[in-house]
């Protein structure tokens, strides 16, 4: 009977000795593969740079310009040359030759409605250059931060399945004596195996997140980020008619779909002007040498028949892409100001909820849930207790990191849908 206390004690040592190893080698481990970090704005300004689909963009814009200078630009003139021998009875014969030099010429009016056509073809170009750097920024600031915040996961989860699987390889080794702490043990190693799953998924979100940040980043896929720690001032958008306001003038898609309406417009107005024929003019001369020589000089006029081409069925045609540009543009606005108001409503829910934080939340919990630990292997804590706290220590860092990348995502929708730069800086990390 008196020996009893002292086994207690002794455990209580295995298990506080075991634990201060355990936390020793995580330490280790965390120095041998420590990687400087990068920051956000450092993953951007690599992205903007180095994108490969960039180039796509810009090779399109220069196909489009070399589409306008042929759109204006009229066909080149053709030279004819026609030689021969020519006999006259009771005259001889001689040679007969002539050449003749043909330039077609449009209808007034044409070239200017092809080459606005064409420049509204570069403005949708540009347009579509502008809106992809736009995404390309908001892709790679939120792929950075949902980098982080999966790296943060799975190390909270794996620092909690450690504490568990030092306690399950002491409890292990001895016996259990009773009912009580057979069962203790089995808890423990069922809270193991979950936390096991939830680093592993953590760890599998945060591999998908930096295969694709690397592809934005013109990187090898095997390129390992460390993203530092992102400390951001969430401030309230602008009213949510000031927002309405900016997509109205500033959002991509509207601006495209407002410019294919006045391409199309022209269209028409081609289409139209294409029932007037083109002329085909120039000079010729010709000269016979069978008897007296002869030569004759004059100009050349041309026109396809008939003269007045209809053009019904391609008038009918552009107009109807009209009314579709009409309709695409009302359509589009629509949907964006309902993307508008619900990523306004989502973004002013969170940093709402975010308000209401502690500032030092995570490290409260990280301390209590360090603070169970050694009060369990010491005796002093209920597993219940214990199981409790570990549990709430990482339900609380996700959903801060959860709510905090909610947040960073409809803010970069807001700023592509509307154009204006609110509400999100980086601020310096604090230790």
């Amino acid at each position: 009977m008196k020996t009893f206390p002292f086994r207690i004690l002794v455990s209580a040592g295995l298990l506080t000795v075991v634990g201060s190893l355990h936390a020793i080698g995580e330490n280790a481990s965390a120095k041998t593969n420590f990687a400087p970090g990068v920051t956000l704005d450092a993953l951007v300004s690599e992205a903007s740079e180095k994108n490969l689909e960039l180039n796509f963009y810009q090779a399109e814009i220069a196909a489009v310009k070399g589409e306008r200078r042929t759109s204006t630009t009229l066909p080149n003139p053709e030279a004819s040359v026609q030689v021969g021998n020519k006999n006259v009875h009771a005259g001889g014969d001689g040679l007969a030759w002539s050449v003749s030099v043909q330039q077609t010429f449009e209808w007034p009016g044409r070239i200017p409605l092809r080459k606005a056509i064409a420049n509204r073809q570069i403005h949708l170009a540009e347009l579509g250059l502008a809106q992809f750097r736009s995404a390309l920024v908001g892709r790679v600031r939120t792929l950075g931060y949902n980098l982080f915040a999966a790296q943060e996961k799975a190390a909270a989860a794996r620092e909690v399945a450690n504490r568990y699987q030092s306690l399950r390889e002491v409890m292990v080794q001895r016996d259990p004596a009773g009912l009580t702490p057979m069962l203790e043990t089995r808890i423990i190693e069922a809270t193991e195996l979950t936390l096991q799953r939830i680093a592993s998924e953590s760890e599998a979100e945060a591999q998908t997140a930096l295969l694709e940040l690397n592809q934005l980043r013109g990187k090898p896929w095997e390129e390992n980020v460390k993203v530092e720690k992102p400390d951001f001032a969430f401030t309230p958008a602008p009213d949510l008619e000031t927002l309405l306001a900016a997509a109205r003038t500033n959002n991509f898609d509207l601006q495209m779909r407002r410019i294919e309406l006045e391409q199309q417009g022209f269209k028409v107005s081609l289409a139209k002007n294409d029932r007037y024929p083109a002329v085909t003019v120039g000079p010729y001369f010709s000269q016979e040498n069978a008897g007296p020589r002869e030569q004759i000089i004059g100009v050349g006029v041309s026109v396809p028949l008939p003269i007045f081409n209809r053009q019904k069925g391609s008038i009918a045609t552009q107009e109807a892409r009209k009314l579709q540009a009409e309709t695409s543009l009302l359509i589009t606005q629509r949907g964006i100001e309902r993307r508008v108001i619900e990523k306004a409503q989502l973004y002013q829910s969170k940093i709402s909820q975010m308000a209401k934080w502690r500032t030092d939340s995570v490290q409260q919990f990280q301390e209590a849930a360090a603070l169970a630990d050694r009060h369990y292997r010491l005796g002093a804590v209920s597993i219940s207790t214990y199981v409790e706290l570990q549990k709430q220590y990482l339900e609380a860092v996700q959903a801060i990191l959860d709510t905090k990348k909610e947040a960073i995502e409809a803010n970069q929708e807001l700023q592509r849908l509307t154009g204006l730069e609110f509400s999100l800086k980086q601020t310096e990390s604090k230790p």
